[in-house]
């Protein structure tokens, strides 16, 4: 009976030494099997929403560099060997439309349909002295206005003071010669070192709802603040937005949003004057008289091939007669709309460049019947029915920076490359995505993530459904009076060359809305209806 009753005892105490280390074990590998057992959260499409005082520290901080962070490093890097720092001391310094020398090689009384005409251009500063070094920022165009006819130069920069302007001769008639100095270098390289020094150029305000009432706070894609913050986050690309944190209402009650420009600049009170609207634009051709262009009797020019995808890119890369665009090295064939259309779904991504295509093809196609989506505002969702040809157009915003004075929902706002994610694709599919003129006012770099971002996201696209159709629309270029320094057309141009060298390696169409918005001499954000149709008959002939 002692026996039984001490052995029972024993056990009891080796069960509870067995279970306390097993317990202490457990405790102690805690933290890894709860690591081990979390799932993703994800709050809606933004993917996470939370509340951080440090916007500048990354969630899950990456030691050596994304493949992203490398590229855009080469790109920064290759862009800053094109705009080197140009410092002047005062404006007689800098380069002079009106002092600098254009010279026509080769002058003739007469030319012919097809030659080229080159002009020499040597630089020089206001006080007549020749400049030794390139940058300028110019515009080469020739046109003739009866014959509705335009098309750019060709502008090759020796580095040294002096350019060659080529143009090719496209049509017959009397053709004037334009030459714009947009900027001088100096100009050029102080847009670009202030460019890349802030983000408060413009200001936003976020709406957030508190019941039945709004709160409007600071937001910002940098925000330098010790508050509490907001910070709306696209996890899989790390790009994020901030707003402070109104105080009791939680950062998913972000409802709205609308911006103003700020009265700030990182241009000295000397560069500024570079940019004032008497310097910007200024002729360099003034003096020169039209040209005579005539058939000469020459070959008859082969027969091109239809516009298709992976055609080598031209400079100029077409020309505008009788208002109609003709690509320089392949053929673009009147497409009746309404059947080229029929069975195609097609999604507009971007901004309002490519808005206006949607509200072109609403006002041209009269079976097309607009779909209340119950949004409001400029930047609402649009999308265009044909039940009878089975034709869906839709057109999205991109997400931030979104620029706009009237306020807009951001409610259903996403990152196109989520939207491009999520979309299936198939040979009926056709998407064309327009990024650039709300990125103008921030530094570049933010730009180019967007774009390899994008990039990415069609490059999955493309081997989930290589039949998908993506079209990519370069920028416009805009008014000459616009807010330089925000908003100038220099920006746009780097960007011009940035997304172009990002998406050459993918099998997409590139329309070339910057030569095409040069050639006809637009100088509009929102240029024509004729401009609209001749991109969108790009588009056409690629589907169809």
């Amino acid at each position: 009976m002692t026996t039984s009753t001490i052995n029972h005892k024993s056990l009891l105490v080796l069960l509870f030494i067995l279970a306390s280390w097993i317990t202490y074990t457990v405790f102690q590998n805690s933290t890894k099997l709860w690591t081990a057992l979390k799932l993703p959260i994800s709050l809606h499409h933004w993917n996470d929403i939370m509340k951080s005082s440090h916007p500048e520290a990354p969630l899950n901080p990456v030691v050596s560099p994304t493949e992203t962070e490398l590229r855009i490093k080469k790109i920064m890097e290759e862009l800053n060997q094109l705009v080197p720092p140009r410092p002047f001391t005062h404006m007689n310094t800098t380069t002079s439309a009106t002092h600098s020398r254009a010279t026509i090689l080769n002058p003739q009384d007469t030319y012919c349909k097809g030659d080229q005409l080159d002009i020499l251009l040597e630089v020089r500063d206001h006080l007549g002295r020749r400049k030794k070094y390139g940058g300028d920022f110019l515009r080469a165009r020739m046109s003739s206005p009866t014959l509705k006819a335009g098309a750019s130069g060709k502008v090759t920069d020796f580095n040294n003071g002096t350019y060659l302007v080529s143009f090719t001769l496209f049509w017959e008639g009397q053709v004037s010669l334009s030459l714009l100095l947009i900027h001088p270098s100096e100009g050029v390289s102080a847009l670009w070192r202030a460019r890349n020094q802030g983000y408060d150029r413009v200001i936003f305000t976020g709406q957030f709802a508190s019941g039945t009432s709004h709160v409007n706070t600071d937001c910002a894609l940098v925000l330098n603040s010790s508050a509490e913050l907001c910070r709306y986050l696209d996890a899989q690309d790390q790009e994020a937005f901030y707003c402070m944190k109104p105080p009791h209402v939680p950062c998913a009650a972000l409802t709205h949003m609308r911006s103003k420009n700020k009265e700030v600049s990182y241009l000295s009170k000397q560069e500024r004057s570079l940019f004032e609207r008497s310097n910007v634009g200024v002729e360099i051709m003034d003096n020169f008289d039209a040209i005579s262009v005539s058939k000469c009797n020459k070959k008859t020019v082969p027969t091109k091939k239809k516009c298709r995808f992976g055609m080598a890119p031209a400079i100029p890369s077409g020309h505008v007669w009788k208002d109609t665009w003709n690509p320089v090295s392949c053929s673009l064939a009147p497409i009746e709309m309404k059947e080229c259309l029929r069975g195609k779904f097609i999604y507009l991504m971007g901004d309002s460049t490519i808005r206006q295509w949607m509200e072109y093809f609403k006002s041209s196609i009269n079976t097309l019947k607009s779909v209340d989506l119950h949004e409001f505002g400029k930047f609402q969702h649009q999308l265009a029915v044909d039940l009878d040809r089975n034709i869906n157009i839709q057109w999205q915003k991109h997400a931030y920076p979104l620029i706009g004075s009237l306020t807009y929902s951001v409610k259903e706002i996403e990152y196109l490359a989520r939207v491009i994610d999520r979309t299936g694709g198939e040979k009926n599919t056709i998407i064309v995505i327009s990024l650039g003129q709300h990125f103008r006012p921030f530094p570049i770099d933010i730009f180019i993530r967007r774009a390899l971002n994008v990039h990415k996201a069609v490059q999955r696209l493309l081997l989930r459904s290589p039949d998908t159709m993506v079209i990519v629309k370069a920028e416009n270029i805009r008014e000459m009076n616009t807010d330089v320094e925000r908003f100038g057309d220099f920006h746009g141009y780097i960007q011009y060359l940035a997304i172009k060298d990002i998406f050459r390696d993918l099998n997409v169409g590139i329309i070339d809305a910057w030569d095409i918005t040069i050639a006809y001499g637009t100088n509009n954000v929102h240029p024509p209806q004729s401009v609209v149709r001749n991109q969108i008959n790009i588009l056409l002939n690629y589907i169809c």
